[in-house]
């Protein structure tokens, strides 16, 4: 028995020494974070550990990378919960500091937009004002204009990249 536990710590070792560099490559090259694929390769070899009773020498190599590959699945699941959560408190949660510059700059971007509003021809501005001030969608802008829904698409395109052009040029 105490022979198998040394043959299983040295396999453990060896592997270490043998598929470290190759596992982090592996997992750097698909996450592109050096220190997080660090730590995931040392993740694998603890988690390799943990099955040391299995291990054999044909098979350890594969079962190396079975353990990055789901590591990885996990580490990308957590990493799209974390999104997830980020995006919904900022689109939920109201932020308690504002600063007067950002309410200042806020102001200014609008003037801009409205002033770009203005240069706009009657049709375009009032699709864009519908949709950006009164929060209506397309086919209501379309029933309330008594325009082809396609219509409203094209005006709304051109009204934003009018306002963007223009705001952007300001910046």
């Amino acid at each position: 028995m105490e022979d198998m536990k040394a043959t299983s710590n040295e396999l453990v070792a060896n592997s270490y020494r043998q598929y470290s560099r190759p596992v982090h490559a592996y997992l750097f090259n698909r996450i592109d974070d050096w220190e997080t694929a660090r730590d995931l390769t040392q993740d694998v070899f603890l988690r390799l550990l943990d099955y040391k009773p299995m291990l054999r020498p044909e098979t350890v190599k594969s079962f190396i990378f079975t353990i990055a590959s789901n590591l990885l699945v996990d580490y990308w699941r957590r990493s799209g919960l974390k999104q997830e959560y980020t995006s919904y408190i900022y689109d939920c949660c109201p932020t308690s500091v504002e600063d007067v510059e950002s309410r200042v700059v806020v102001k200014d971007l609008l003037t801009l937009e409205r002033y770009t509003l203005n240069k706009l021809s009657e049709q375009r501005r009032k699709v864009y004002a519908m949709k950006r001030f009164q929060d209506k969608d397309v086919p209501e802008i379309a029933a309330e204009l008594q325009l082809s829904i396609r219509t409203v698409e094209n005006h709304l395109r051109l009204g934003r990249k009018t306002v963007r052009e223009y705001i952007r040029q300001c910046i």
